[in-house]
């Protein structure tokens, strides 16, 4: 892949969404809820007051809302400021 995210930012592939069924009845995926965990693809190389923590190959938990999502080769991306990122598992 040829993205370098600038500064704090972490370019984040989220994870698939499950599968769910409630009583034998398919949710379609229109209803499904974001995942809201992911792998980081590439980092940017921080700013002068933060230190970039996360590095690529990390497992990460984000907010339902953070990032703008982007598609890149035909995958979805979400590109967040590394704030954004609640945890690394």
């Amino acid at each position: 892949m040829n993205i370098k995210p600038l500064a704090d930012r972490v370019l984040v592939k989220p994870a698939a969404a499950e599968e769910k069924t409630v009583g034998g009845i398919i949710i379609p995926d229109s209803a499904k809820e974001k995942p809201l965990k992911g792998e980081v693809v590439a980092v940017g190389n921080g700013t002068k007051d933060e230190e970039m923590v996360v590095k690529t190959g990390d497992s990460v938990l984000y907010g339902k809302y953070a990032g703008t999502e982007i598609e890149l080769e035909g995958e979805q991306y979400l590109i967040m400021r590394q704030s954004d990122i609640l945890a690394i598992i």
